[in-house]
């Protein structure tokens, strides 16, 4: 079918302003803006993952409050404001502040202080960060007559990467207390405050201080206010999905769900819409190919800093149970990791006990699955990474071709390419790095998975098949089919519908290897 003239995709554009000037598609998100600049807080905080449209949300509220209702033109918000006050607007953007050190921060906070004192002045007894941003609130509110909004986009991005690090935490953490602080003692003289970030550091003064800050990230009315719906998709992305339907060579219904399956699966509160990582979504429909664009674009050295210093294995990430209270606690009092793959966006919420208040957690979909095997693979074969995930896609061709003792051969080859480390002598070690490598497939992958008679090491469903696979440290295959014979695990999946192979493994600890194997059908 003839596809009709699309929208350019705004893939990476996060100025609301130039996405509707030159004529972007722009999924609508204004009334959002205005239910929040028309509640009874003055004070609000949101937390997203990165690229995940906290910044076009920023910008868009800025753009708002400066009155330039010409932008806002046929969307939601223009039926809804009659307004249309507007406001001194003080802009900080704290994403430019990554990978800094002390002086590096403090010059680039002044920085963008000063551009803001080119217009409206500064006071000379104002030297100190703090001193500088009460002085430009004040000052601004006294030569236009009107309260200030104040728009802090990204503001725990100059301490993501040192989060793990006890010497430099607090050094950037102490700077960034002492530029926020004048917030409360401004109020006074503010309308609106809006903080957007990724985890929350409660040493900071916001958090500390700010106790009447609204807390907006699990909020039921701003469920959707960042990402894209399954809704909004269909109504404003539809061309888009046509297009690449046509170019994927599959009904408009299948494509869909490839890019639910792909990008879809993300709820920051319970109960909530579907929500698609609008970064993939959007690069996915610019480039007309389906594709890991968010884990593509770079993975914080923070969480597998942070996975290490909790000694999270990779089959730990998902599938975890908690209350509210724990995987949304500060950065600082963290007692495990749940929190921080969380507000990373590496785990979402998938469903509520409502009885216990246990919120469910899980790996949101098919890019964050792979996408974080892939950057674990690393720490299992250091240098040899491209020749491992050579033998890797190998591996795959086979076990999609049913042929898994050739995939059993290649993973003995790729076993000798993992250099030597220590903690190899015991069964889990080969198990986690089973794990990673069949979820890289984007296969279905369980570990300890339980029967009534015991735990099987390892299930996984590929080609067609259900493997149902044992492992043993230097004893013998043979011993492997036997236990699986002998707890009869083949039986807890008979009801599955698919053909079902025992498939025994064993590793010698001194080759750091498997010596044999052994497969039967059932």
């Amino acid at each position: 079918m003839e596809i009709q003239q699309l929208k350019r995709c705004p893939v990476g554009i996060q100025t609301f302003s130039e996405i509707i000037e030159n004529n972007y598609v722009y999924v609508d998100k204004t009334e959002y803006v205005y239910r929040l600049t028309h509640s009874d807080a003055k004070y609000f905080f949101l937390s997203r993952p990165r690229r995940f449209g906290k910044s076009l949300l920023t910008s868009t509220l800025r753009c708002y409050f400066e009155g330039r209702r010409d932008l806002f033109k046929g969307l939601a918000i223009d039926r809804l404001e009659t307004e249309w006050a507007e406001s001194p607007v003080l802009h900080f953007d704290m994403s430019l502040a990554k990978h800094v050190d002390k002086d590096t921060l403090e010059s680039m906070l002044g920085f963008q202080l000063s551009q803001y004192e080119k217009i409206y002045g500064k006071s000379d007894g104002a030297n100190k960060l703090n001193d500088r941003l009460t002085s430009l609130i004040i000052r601004v509110n006294e030569l236009t007559g009107l309260k200030v909004v104040v728009l802090i986009d990204e503001y725990d991005a100059p301490l993501l990467d040192v989060m793990h690090e006890e010497r430099d935490l607090p050094v950037l953490r102490n700077v960034m207390r002492n530029f926020y602080s004048p917030l409360k003692a401004c109020d006074p003289y503010l309308r609106f405050v809006f903080l957007t970030g990724i985890t929350k550091f409660s040493q900071l003064s916001i958090f500390s201080e700010l106790n009447n800050i609204s807390n907006i990230s699990m909020d039921d009315p701003y469920a959707a206010i960042c990402g894209i719906t399954e809704k909004e998709m269909l109504e404003h992305l539809d061309g888009y999905i046509e297009r690449l339907a046509e170019k994927l060579g599959l009904p408009h219904d299948e494509a869909v769900r490839k890019l639910k399956e792909r990008y879809d699966g993300y709820h920051f509160t319970w109960p909530s819409p579907d929500i698609y990582n609008p970064f993939s979504l959007l690069n996915a429909f610019s480039k007309n190919k389906i594709d890991n664009y968010w884990f593509g674009s770079g993975t914080p050295t923070y969480l597998i800093e942070m996975l290490r210093k909790y000694d999270v294995t990779p089959q730990e990430i998902g599938q975890r149970e908690t209350l509210a209270s724990a995987f949304d606690a500060p950065t600082e009092r963290l007692l495990n990791i749940t929190p921080l793959l969380y507000q990373s966006g590496y785990i979402t919420i998938k469903d509520k006990d409502e009885e216990t208040g246990l919120y469910i957690l899980d790996i949101p979909n098919a890019e964050i699955r792979t996408g974080l095997m892939e950057s674990l693979l690393p720490n299992y074969l250091a240098s040899r990474t491209e020749q491992g995930m050579t033998l890797v896609a190998k591996m795959y061709r086979a076990i999609l071709r049913n042929n898994i003792d050739n995939a059993l051969t290649l993973m003995q080859q790729f076993l000798l390419t993992v250099p030597y480390c220590d903690n190899t002598d015991y069964e889990g070690h080969y198990q986690q790095l089973f794990y990673v490598i069949f979820t890289l497939f984007g296969m279905y992958v369980d570990v300890e998975v339980r029967t009534p008679r015991g735990r099987v090491d390892i299930v996984m469903r590929a080609g067609g098949k259900l493997y149902v696979i044992e492992m043993k440290l230097n004893r013998s295959a043979a011993d492997a089919i036997s236990q699986i014979d002998l707890k009869d695990y083949p039986s807890r999946f008979a009801l599955c519908g698919l053909p079902i192979a025992k498939v025994g493994i064993n590793f010698d600890s001194g080759k750091r290897t498997i010596t044999d194997w052994k497969i039967e059908q059932c």
